[in-house]
């Protein structure tokens, strides 16, 4: 099969997790680039910031959110996810993916 007829195309699947906090500050970021999906998990671990158990709702949780942009979306959005911060646990990072749309 030749490549042309291929469904997928190259992408870039950005991941965040931080502190549930920051959420709603970082779906608007999303939003503002035209994101056009996203998904958002409960999760729990232990890094730099402390465990993070996810014990209590709203309290001492985290959220991974992930998306798939071009390379180009994701070289603005991780920078201003840094911006975004603060004094918060966040950490994001990207993959090279093929995907279709």
């Amino acid at each position: 099969m030749s490549n042309s007829a291929s469904p997928v195309e190259p992408a870039v699947l950005v991941t965040i997790i931080a502190e549930t906090v920051l959420k709603d500050r970082i779906v608007k970021l999303l939003k503002r680039h035209d994101v056009s999906g996203y998904t958002i998990s409960q999760v729990q671990g232990e890094g730099g910031h402390g465990r993070r158990l996810g014990d209590m709702a709203g309290y001492n949780t985290n959220i991974e959110i992930k998306t798939i942009v071009s390379l180009e979306a994701s070289d603005v959005i991780l920078p201003e996810l840094k911006e975004e911060q603060g004094g918060h646990a966040l950490i994001a990072y990207r993959h090279n993916v093929e995907a279709f749309f």
